[in-house]
């Protein structure tokens, strides 16, 4: 990557630059699923086959080392909300996640998925939106930055969210401004969020044409570092879920950047239809359709669970078809 004075530059360079999927690799495992004429018994999961080969470039490709990166921070505009103490109540369900008493933290120890949650700075609320930018350019860059060391777990299946529902309001601005749509779009956030979303909209109007300008005025640390996660991985070749609003927010950005960018993505749930709609505008379907809320990344953990049954099914039948020639 390019080093350059403006720190959203080497962003933009890198988003530009994406590798693409390895197509062969895709092909040689439809070959060894699909049936006599071609037939394709085994519907989405010769699908989710074919995509992890593609996106990590081997044929048969099996999830060997999967894993959870969640990303914890707080925000400004909590302080309109009402909700007591909001950087206590996320410390404690970053707490619960690292001590295994969380939902995720018992599914992923089921699984077999490394989890690791990020702490961005949780004790020092990013700006309030309604009022000003919730990042500085050079502050947005580097949390960004900071997310592309979810690579470093070492994962071939990587899956990103953030803790609770911190970002879920930033993550409505966010897909309001980059899909033009309004905060009358968000109904099941109620009258009061409504009314704040109107204001940050209102408030950062005629500086939202960019989308990095977009994820540091409207969308604070989790959904820029998971920007960064999802870039990196792609680097990287590895498959990613996404998971919640933070990370549907995050995938936008980038899908705004290139639209090619979100190949490697799958999405594990959708919490309502406004969010369902809003994931197709990038390209993204969801894989599940069980209702989670998106918060401390369930939805992506049992979505893991899908795309190695698909994986271990592509690995499987190659075998059988070279045993029996």
């Amino acid at each position: 990557m390019t080093t350059s004075g403006l720190p959203f530059d080497d962003i933009r360079n890198l988003a530009s630059q994406l590798p693409g999927l390895n197509e062969a690799a895709a092909g040689y495992v439809r070959g060894h699923l699909s049936g006599e004429g071609g037939e394709r018994a085994l519907g989405r999961l010769e699908t989710l086959a074919a995509w992890l080969a593609a996106v990590t470039g081997r044929a048969p490709a099996r999830v060997a080392r999967p894993a959870v990166a969640l990303f914890a921070a707080s925000h400004g505009i909590a302080r309109h909300l009402g909700t007591g103490d909001p950087v206590a109540e996320a410390r404690g369900r970053v707490e619960a996640i690292a001590s295994g008493a969380a939902p995720v933290s018992h599914l992923c120890a089921a699984g077999d998925l490394g989890l690791n949650v990020f702490d961005l700075a949780l004790d020092l609320p990013v700006g309030d939106i309604t009022e000003a930018p919730a990042l500085d350019e050079r502050a947005a860059a580097a949390t960004m930055a900071f997310g592309m060391e979810a690579v470093a777990l070492g994962a071939d299946l990587l899956c990103l969210g953030a803790v609770g529902g911190a970002a879920d309001l930033s993550a409505m601005a966010v897909l309001s401004a980059l899909q033009k749509g309004g905060a009358e779009e968000w109904t099941e956030a109620g009258e009061e969020a409504a009314v704040l979303l109107g204001k940050a909209l209102r408030t950062h109007e005629g500086h939202l044409g960019d989308p990095l300008e977009v994820v540091r005025r409207l969308g604070g640390r989790e959904i820029a570092a998971l920007a960064g996660a999802i870039l990196a991985a792609r680097t990287q070749k590895v498959a990613v879920i996404l998971d919640g609003l933070a990370a549907t927010a995050a995938a936008a950005v980038l899908h705004t950047l290139n639209p090619t960018a979100l190949d490697h993505c799958l999405l594990a749930d959708t919490r309502s239809e406004q969010h369902r709609k809003a994931a197709e505008r990038s390209g993204l379907r969801p894989l599940l359709d069980l209702g989670t809320n998106g918060h401390d990344g369930i939805g992506a953990v049992l979505a893991a669970g899908l795309v190695k049954a698909a994986g271990e099914l592509g690995a499987g039948m190659a075998e059988v078809k070279a045993r029996t020639g």
